[in-house]
């Protein structure tokens, strides 16, 4: 089980706006070729992040800026901006109801699931995007 590469693709984007806001022109190409993905997924991003509030996007001559000190932006904000689900874990679709164990494995799995859940966010929460940008500036 993986969390979405969108999620990473997003902090990734939120340290360039970061490091180079009043350096260079943070438009997605330029995002993109940091990233490594194409600049349409940079938009959809960016687009994500700006609906949450976390950044701002310049019109006409375009680029990104951040709407909230480092400080203030958390890892979850940042889950929750980009991905929608906001199930961490998924069921198989069918289990076979004719079966115990397939009969019960919402039963068994369902608090379970729940409890490190609510760890994740608890975790993500903890984290500021500061955290992120003290290790950028100490690395570049």
């Amino acid at each position: 089980m993986k969390v979405a590469s969108k999620f990473a693709i997003a902090i990734h984007t939120l340290l360039f706006i970061y490091k180079f806001d009043n350096v260079m022109k943070t438009s997605s190409n330029n995002i993109a070729s940091s990233v490594g993905v194409n600049p349409v997924i940079i938009r959809e991003v960016l687009s994500d992040l700006k609906n949450a509030g976390i950044i701002a996007v310049k019109l006409g001559t375009g680029g990104a800026s951040l709407n909230k000190s480092p400080s203030e932006i958390t890892l979850l904000d940042i889950y929750k901006a980009t991905i929608k689900e906001d199930n961490l874990f998924s069921f198989h679709k069918a289990p076979n109801v004719n079966c115990p164990v397939g009969k019960n494995i919402h039963s068994v799995l369902d608090k379970e699931f729940e409890s490190i859940k609510n760890t994740f966010d608890n975790e993500l929460k903890n984290i500021k995007l500061s955290t992120l940008t003290d290790k950028i500036d100490t690395l570049c």
